[in-house]
């Protein structure tokens, strides 16, 4: 709490009287619209993640449930940008995410741990993926996508009943 009332102390001190009584949010920039390329990233990784929970075959749901949020990371990507040190070189997009979205640090480990499965799943490895896990990278894909969204300010507040 104190870190967040520093700054409008001192901005109370660098304005003038006549700013300094008017409403914190007067002069505040509207947040800029999502590019559109993040916005059919998003499109496309919730196709995807549909397709996952419609599919029967285990490792084809892990592995779509993986490209869905591969797709959520690059929506970030498209968003914020990538470092200057990374466009000349492959770099995984969960290290990128690391680098430019920190609050999404925990899902990028998360996911880039799950990269080789869904590798060996692509390569015909019939049983590298059990039901439960690819339920399980079914899920974490969805909630990864709904933080995706939030972050990226697409998801409207719940409206009060």
């Amino acid at each position: 709490m104190a870190s967040m009332s520093s700054p409008s102390t001192s901005s109370q001190h660098s304005t003038s009287s006549q700013h300094s009584t008017s409403s914190p949010n007067r002069h505040a920039m509207p947040p800029a619209p999502t590019p559109l390329a993040a916005l059919a990233l998003i499109g496309q990784a919730r196709g995807v993640l549909a397709d996952a929970r419609q599919s029967t075959d285990a490792g084809e749901r892990f592995s779509l449930a993986h490209l869905s949020a591969l797709r959520g990371a690059a929506a970030v990507l498209a968003e914020r940008g990538r470092p200057a040190a990374a466009r000349r070189r492959l770099v995984s997009v969960w290290l990128l995410l690391d680098v430019v979205a920190p609050e999404l640090a925990e899902w990028a480990r998360f996911f880039a741990s799950g990269a080789s499965v869904r590798a060996a799943v692509e390569a015909g490895a019939l049983h590298a993926v059990t039901a439960r896990s690819a339920d399980d990278q079914v899920r974490a894909a969805d909630t990864f996508l709904e933080l995706v969204e939030l972050t990226l300010g697409l998801l409207a507040a719940p409206m009060a009943s």
